[in-house]
C-alpha cells in the first residue's frame, strides 16, 4: 500500500472521528444546558405528564318540601378498583385470600361467578394492573360490606382497595312536580330546569380537588389522601310545595286530561297571602299517550287565555268609571259584528241573552257584552284601556328565580299587529298571550285584597340544618285597583259559581269565587275558523274560601277532544277536588267548636293508680276531680255525674297490696317493691290477683294477674 493512500485512509477516519466527537460534544452540552438552565421547565412539564390534579364535586345538596319531605336528594355510589401491584400486598396473602374475596363479591353483586371474579383479580395481579375495575355503581351498604372480605379488609396501602365515590340524584316521590323540582345536565350547552338549575349554585357547594397519578394505559389513579383539598357540601333548599296537595293535584288532573282526550294540562295552587307555591302540576301526553311532566306549562306556555282575562279588563272599565254593575248592556241575540269580525256569545244558538246587566255580563261570560262594553267607551282612545291593562302590571314578567318564563303580550294601539278588531278581541280575552302563573298571580291579587305578590318556591336556604337564609314575600304591587272596585269584582266572581257558569262548582263544604274560560286555540295553518280542525282550551281561575280567600288555584288543560271544552265541566272539577281536599287538611278553615256550658263532660274511665300522676292527666283533660285532698300516694277512682272522685287504696308494708283495677305498670311496681314475682296473663287492667291483698308477703313467691279490657 502506497503512502499517498495510507494518508487518505488516515485523512477519512480522523473526519469520521471528529465528526462523532463534535457530536457527543453537542449532545453532552445540551444535556447539561438542560440539566442546569431549564430543569425547573422541564420538570413542570413532566409533572404534567405523569400527575394532574382532578376536581371532587362536593355533596349536592337537597330539596325539601315545606313540611320537611325529602323532593330530591344526592345517593352516594362508589367506583370500585383493585390496586393488585400494591407494594404491601404479599402473594402469600393475595393467593390465600383470593378465594374468599372472590366469593364474597359474587355473593355481594349477584352478577358473576365466584370463578369469573377470582379468574379477573389473578389475572390483574399476574398483569401488575394498578387500578383494575371491580365492580361501579356500588352504594354505601355493599362497600362497607365489602370492606370487610379478605384483601380489602387491610385497605389501601395493603390490600390495595381503591375506591372514589360519585352522587346520584334521586326523588323519592318520583315524577311528582317533577318539572318544577327540574334538573341540571352536564350537556354541552348547560341545560338548568326548574328550582335545582334555579338554585344551582347554591345546591352545588364547592368542589374540592385529589391529586391523581398517571398508569399505563393512560389511566389515573388517585393518590394519598393528604394530597386532597375537601370538597364543601351544597345548600340545602326548603321549598312551599306541599307533597299532599301536589299528589292531589296530579291525581286530579290526570284524571281529567285521560277522560277528555286532552293534549296537555297544568294546575297550580298558592297561598293568598305569602304567594307560596304549594303544589304546581305540568302533564303533557306522549307519543304513546301517556301522560308525564315533559315541560312546565305553568310557567312556560304563554297562550291566549279566553274569559278568565276578562278580569282586568272589567277592572279597566269600572275604574275609568264607563260602567257600573247596575247597568244594562244590549247583547242581542248572541252575535255582535264588529268590523269584518264576528263575535259570538256561547249561547247564541238559543237566541242570545238579549238586555242583560254588566254583572251578568261578566257571570255569564259574554263575549259580545264584554266587547260592546270596551269598543264603546274606548274607541277613540284605546291607548287608555291598555294603559290600565299596563298599570295592573298584566304586560311584565313576574321575575321567578325558575329559567324559561313565558313572556306576557299585549299589543299597544300602533304596533304592527294592532288592529280595528284589536279592542274588541282583547276584550274577551284573545290577541293577547299570557302564562298561567302570570294569570293565578293576578287572581291572587284580587284575593288578597288588591296586593300582588311574587310567586315563591322557597321558603329557606339551609346549611346542615342552620338557617342562612329566608325568603320573605315580595309585594309586586301595593294595590292592582280601588277597593270599591276590588269590591265589586269580588261580587261578580262569587257569582260565577253561584248564578254563573260555574254552578257547577257549589258545594257545601266550601265556597269558591272564580271565573270560568273557554277559548279557540289558534292553529297557524287554519287560523281559529275551520270546524274541523277547531280545538280549545278549557280554563278555571279563581280562590276559596271565598269570604276570607286563604289559597288560589287555576287549571288549564289545553285540547280536550271528547266534545266536551267549556272551562267549567273540564277545568272545574280539578279545582273543586283540589279545594276539597285542602278544605278536609286545613285546620284554619274549620271553625272553632264553642264548649257548651251545659253540656255535661264525657268522663272517661280510669284506672287505680298513683295519685300525683292521675291528677295531672285529669287537670290536662280539663276534668274536675272529687276528694282531691286525699294525701294517700295510692288512690282508686270513682266515675260520677260530673267528675272523677278519689278514695285511699292503702298500701301498707309487709302485706300484699290490692292491685286490681291498677294498669300493669303500677301493680308490677307494688308488688315487686313488695319482693314478689309477677305474672301477667292478657293486657288491660288487673281483673283478679292470685293472692289475696292484705295477706302477709313471703318474698320470693309468685303472683298470677290476670288483666282485662275495659
Amino acid at each position: 500500500m502506497s503512502m499517498s493512500v495510507k494518508r487518505d485512509i488516515l485523512w477519512r477516519v480522523a473526519v469520521v472521528y471528529m465528526a462523532f466527537l463534535l457530536i457527543g460534544l453537542l449532545i453532552t452540552g445540551r444535556i447539561i444546558y438542560l440539566q442546569v438552565f431549564e430543569k425547573e421547565k422541564w420538570m413542570s412539564k413532566a409533572g404534567d405528564f405523569v400527575l394532574k390534579t382532578m376536581n371532587i364535586p362536593a355533596d349536592r345538596g337537597s330539596i325539601y318540601a315545606a313540611d320537611g319531605r325529602l323532593l330530591a336528594s344526592s345517593v352516594p355510589y362508589y367506583e370500585v378498583r383493585f390496586d393488585a401491584k400494591c407494594e404491601n400486598l404479599s402473594d402469600r396473602t393475595f393467593y390465600r385470600g383470593v378465594d374468599s374475596l372472590a366469593l364474597g363479591l359474587s355473593r355481594l353483586f349477584g352478577d358473576k361467578s365466584k370463578e369469573a371474579y377470582k379468574s379477573s383479580l389473578i389475572d390483574a395481579r399476574r398483569q401488575g394492573k394498578r387500578y383494575h375495575l371491580v365492580k361501579s355503581g356500588v352504594n354505601y351498604i355493599q362497600l362497607k360490606k365489602l370492606k370487610t372480605f379478605p384483601i380489602f379488609r387491610l385497605g389501601k396501602y395493603k390490600g390495595g382497595l381503591v375506591y372514589m365515590q360519585e352522587s346520584r340524584r334521586v326523588r323519592p316521590h318520583q315524577g311528582l312536580a317533577g318539572r318544577l323540582i327540574g334538573y341540571t345536565s352536564k350537556d354541552i350547552n348547560g341545560n338548568v330546569v326548574g328550582i335545582e338549575g334555579a338554585y344551582n349554585d347554591q345546591l352545588g357547594g364547592v368542589q374540592g380537588v385529589r391529586l391523581m397519578q398517571r398508569l399505563s394505559g393512560d389511566v389515573w389513579m388517585p393518590m394519598n389522601e393528604w394530597n386532597e383539598i375537601e370538597p364543601k357540601d351544597g345548600h340545602d333548599l326548603i321549598t312551599t310545595l306541599d307533597v299532599n296537595l301536589q299528589d292531589v293535584a296530579h291525581k286530579a288532573l290526570l284524571h281529567q286530561l285521560v277522560t277528555q282526550g286532552a293534549q296537555y294540562g297544568t294546575a297550580i295552587l298558592m297561598e293568598v297571602k305569602t304567594g307560596n307555591v304549594k303544589a304546581m302540576v305540568n302533564l303533557g301526553r306522549d307519543e304513546q299517550g301517556f301522560y308525564h311532566e315533559i315541560q312546565n306549562y305553568a310557567i312556560g306556555e304563554s297562550t291566549e287565555p279566553g274569559s278568565t282575562f276578562k278580569l282586568p279588563v272589567m277592572i279597566a272599565a269600572l275604574e275609568d268609571g264607563v260602567v257600573d254593575l247596575e247597568d244594562t248592556i244590549d247583547t242581542g241575540d248572541g252575535i255582535f259584528k264588529y268590523y269584518d269580525k264576528t263575535i259570538r256569545d256561547d249561547y247564541h244558538e238559543h237566541g242570545g241573552y238579549g238586555k242583560i246587566t254588566v254583572e251578568e255580563v261578566f257571570e255569564k261570560s259574554s263575549n259580545v257584552g264584554m266587547a260592546k262594553i270596551i269598543t264603546g267607551a274606548y274607541k277613540e282612545e284605546p291607548k287608555e284601556f291598555i294603559d290600565r291593562l299596563y298599570a295592573m302590571r298584566l304586560n311584565e314578567k313576574l321575575g321567578i328565580e325558575i329559567k324559561g318564563e313565558g313572556n306576557p303580550l299585549i299589543r299597544y294601539p300602533g304596533d304592527k299587529y294592532w288592529s280595528g278588531i284589536s279592542l274588541a278581541m282583547i276584550a274577551h280575552g284573545y290577541e293577547i298571550r299570557i302564562t298561567p302563573l302570570q294569570t293565578l298571580t293576578f287572581y291572587n291579587a284580587i284575593a288578597n285584597n288588591g296586593k300582588m305578590v311574587k310567586p315563591q318556591f322557597v321558603k329557606e336556604i339551609r346549611y346542615h340544618g342552620k338557617l342562612i337564609r329566608k325568603f320573605d314575600t315580595e309585594v309586586l304591587q301595593s294595590s292592582v285597583c280601588s277597593r270599591s272596585t276590588l269590591h265589586k269584582v269580588k261580587r261578580m266572581l262569587e257569582g260565577v259559581v253561584e248564578s254563573g257558569t260555574a254552578k257547577n262548582l257549589q258545594n257545601s263544604q266550601i265556597k269558591i269565587a272564580g271565573k270560568t274560560g273557554t277559548n279557540q286555540i289558534y292553529n297557524k295553518k287554519y287560523g281559529y275558523k275551520s270546524s274541523s280542525e277547531v280545538s280549545y282550551q278549557a280554563s278555571f281561575a279563581g280562590y276559596f274560601p271565598a269570604e276570607k280567600p286563604m289559597y288560589s288555584c287555576i287549571v288549564v288543560v289545553n285540547s280536550p277532544s271528547k266534545n266536551v271544552y267549556y272551562g267549567n265541566m273540564v277545568a272545574g272539577p280539578v279545582f273543586l277536588e283540589i279545594a276539597r281536599k285542602v278544605y278536609a287538611t286545613s285546620i284554619d278553615m274549620h271553625p272553632v267548636m264553642a264548649k257548651n256550658k251545659d253540656t255535661q263532660p264525657n268522663l272517661p274511665y280510669t284506672k287505680t293508680g298513683n295519685r300525683e300522676e292521675l291528677r295531672f292527666v285529669l287537670n290536662e283533660l280539663d276534668m274536675p276531680v272529687e276528694n282531691s285532698h286525699i294525701r294517700a300516694d295510692w288512690v282508686s277512682t270513682e266515675k260520677k255525674t260530673e267528675s272523677i272522685a278519689f278514695n285511699n287504696r292503702n298500701v301498707r308494708e309487709g302485706l300484699v297490696p290490692n292491685v286490681v283495677s291498677m294498669g300493669a305498670k303500677d301493680a308490677i311496681y307494688l308488688l315487686e317493691n313488695a319482693g314478689l314475682r309477677v305474672r301477667l296473663l292478657g293486657r288491660g287492667s288487673v281483673r283478679r290477683q292470685s293472692i289475696a291483698p292484705g295477706i302477709r308477703v313471703r318474698k320470693g313467691d309468685q303472683i298470677t294477674l290476670e288483666m282485662t279490657r275495659i
